[in-house]
């Protein structure tokens, strides 16, 4: 468990830690002669299970609320100090309003000082602190008075403490499917062990050895030793301290705000949405386009607020919100963020991150805002599937899976219905209406051109689905064809009942070019050499090739010019292998050489190829689409 100290300067946080843990969180020479916290303090505290309570120590100045701030982002439990002889303080409250926005809702108020008043005066604190409670997830807190200078009450504390940490969830430490994720609030270089990074464990389990990645950035290092709770471990866990020697990484690679995470969840992003509150004790709602100082994890950055789903945000109201960062930051589903006006003169609003990858347009839309509540759902596998029922276009699994911080997708959240394909999912009702959609389109385009098999799979696609990612398209066409609604011929689709046949004179001129075709490679073959060859008039072989054609037996390149699909499937074989040698560019040039054809026929292959969508012309290259199924082997 990690308990951090909040309160106003001077009302005893780092002695009442001291107290309770014989250790001066106090190391600076600044923080000795000027007798103030200025960095985070941290202390641990062996409990009686076994376990170790960490302190988190924060400064209580009002200008240090930003350290205060990246203290408080990953504590369990909270301790909030009033002096008995002061009282509720300005930093008193706004610490509050601090832990109340973050969400902490387990933590004790501690009246320090109680050698310096009467009980007449403590219970008249107690009674200042229950009022101030009121309305925040701390208001059933308990209220203890502690005397670091005589001890009285602080086993009375202890005690407390103790009994906080045998309750502490453990869920979050156990969760094998969360990527392992550390707020980095400091980082040195040590002796003997490089650079050495410290922060508190928000989610998952690191092993000694094991790769990380530093993000915002692209430093990647090796975890050479751990400790945590201020001891060497194998392994650390969420809720921990951690200090992670980082060998090879330059100390001025790692800061604070950074985050130690797994790589598979690496991210950074500076558009977020968010369910915010806004603090009670605002005097003005909070609109749109208003600048803020946002708090996530133990970065500090300017951002600009859209409320989304209200006009402005009620003090007390909470609403749906995405933040437009200045620069980007770490941030997961469920990471506690915390909004101060831009002059950090006053903490305004916290929440919790729904989505890091948030859109830029389309932002308010009923569709976004129904994504939005399904992302507020509890359990993973709860918001994915609710996700599924609501986005139109299919989920990016491996995307839902970064964005909260797992290491895989839920896949029992999945439902048999759905289409699954290349890390791409698609809700059942979603795949049903894209059924009926696509077989609507392949009945039109029949009813036009009944002489033609089909369009395309390509073509099809346009007519029918366009925004459906590709992985989805080929799910989907590969399902029609089990249950037997489509019928497809080389690049062609088309309904089982339609089809575009041969005459007897075709099949019989068919069956006689059939060799001429095959023998003729990567060249092709014209139609007046084939009706030649064959001794067939001309027009009547043209018209046979171009039923072949649109049955899907041949490909027209340019007009009558035709392959065979054998010659085809090479020649696109060639190309992926040109643009792989490229970076995805298939160079005509490239091309040329490694087929032995001229230039001009490379060129004309290569543009069959863009209107086919194996590749999408892109200035003077032809680029491999990712999207693309056809000729694959």
């Amino acid at each position: 468990m990690i308990v951090g100290t909040a309160g106003h300067i001077d009302h005893g946080k780092t002695t009442l830690v001291q107290a309770l843990t014989g250790v001066d969180t106090d190391r600076l020479p600044e923080e000795k002669q000027r007798g103030i916290s200025i960095a985070l303090g941290y202390a641990f505290l062996d409990a009686p299970g076994g376990g170790r309570i960490g302190f988190i120590d924060v400064p209580g100045h009002e200008r240090l609320v930003h350290t205060m701030v990246a203290g408080a982002s990953g504590i369990d439990y909270a301790l909030l100090l009033v002096a008995a002889d002061d009282g509720p303080m300005p930093q008193t409250r706004e610490h509050l309003a601090v832990l109340a926005l973050l969400g902490i809702a387990r933590g004790a108020v501690v009246i320090t000082k109680a050698d310096r008043a009467d009980a007449a005066r403590i219970d008249a604190v107690r009674a200042e602190m229950q009022a101030l409670l009121t309305g925040t997830p701390l208001a059933q807190a308990p209220v203890l008075a502690v005397s670091a200078h005589s001890g009285d009450g602080i086993e009375a504390l202890r005690t407390l403490l103790f009994e906080a940490d045998a309750q502490q969830p453990v869920a979050r430490a156990d969760d094998d499917a969360l990527g392992f994720r550390l707020a980095i609030d400091r980082a040195f270089t040590l002796a003997g062990a490089g650079t050495v990074v410290t922060g508190t464990v928000h989610a998952g389990q690191l092993h000694a050895g094991e790769e990380l990645a530093l993000v915002p950035g692209s430093q990647q290092a090796r975890a050479r030793s751990l400790h945590a709770q201020n001891r060497p471990v194998a392994s650390a866990h969420a809720g921990q301290r951690c200090a992670v020697a980082l060998p090879g990484l330059a100390r001025e690679d790692a800061a604070r705000g950074q985050w130690l995470t797994h790589p598979a969840v690496a991210l950074a992003t500076d558009r977020l949405d968010a369910r915010l509150m806004l603090w009670q004790g605002e005097a003005r709602p909070l609109r749109s386009g208003a600048r803020v100082l946002a708090h996530i994890g133990a970065a500090q950055v300017a951002a600009s607020v859209a409320v989304l789903d209200t006009e402005v945000l009620a003090p007390g109201a909470s609403a749906l919100v995405q933040l437009v960062l200045h620069a980007p930051v770490g941030a997961w589903h469920g990471e506690r963020v915390l909004l101060r006006d831009a002059a950090a003169s006053r903490t305004l609003a916290g929440g919790r991150v729904l989505d890091p990858f948030a859109p830029t347009r389309y932002r308010r839309t009923p569709q976004r805002l129904a994504e939005l509540a399904a992302l507020e759902l509890s359990g993973s596998a709860a918001r994915l599937a609710a996700l599924l029922a609501a986005a139109p276009q299919g989920v990016d699994l491996r995307r839902f899976a970064r964005a909260q911080g797992l290491l895989q997708w839920p896949r029992s959240a999945l439902p048999e219905s759905a289409l699954v394909n290349d890390g791409m999912a698609l809700g059942a009702e979603q795949a049903e209406g894209f059924t009926a959609a696509a077989l609507a389109a392949l009945q039109a385009f029949h009813e036009r051109q009944p002489d033609e098999l089909g369009p395309d799979t390509a073509r099809l696609r346009r007519l029918a689905a366009p925004r459906l990612p590709m992985p989805l398209w080929q799910a989907l066409l590969a399902r029609l064809g089990e249950r037997g609604l489509l019928a497809q011929r080389g690049a062609c689709v088309h309904l089982p009942s339609h089809g575009a046949q041969l005459s007897a004179t075709e099949t019989r001129i068919a069956q006689k070019v059939a060799p001429a075709l095959d023998q003729a490679g990567f060249e092709g073959a014209w139609a007046r050499d084939l009706a030649r060859d064959a001794g067939e008039p001309e027009p009547l072989v043209r018209t046979t090739l171009a039923r072949l054609a649109r049955r899907g037996e041949l490909h027209q390149i340019v007009k009558d010019l035709f392959y065979p699909p054998a010659s085809m499937q090479r020649l696109a074989t060639i190309a992926r292998e040109v643009g792989a040698a490229h970076e995805g560019d298939v160079l005509a040039a490239a091309f040329r050489d490694a087929t032995g054809l001229g230039r001009k026929r490379a060129i004309q292959i290569l543009e069959y190829f863009d209107r086919i969508g194996l590749t999408r012309r892109i200035g003077d290259t032809h680029r491999l689409r990712d999207d693309c199924a056809l000729f694959m082997s």
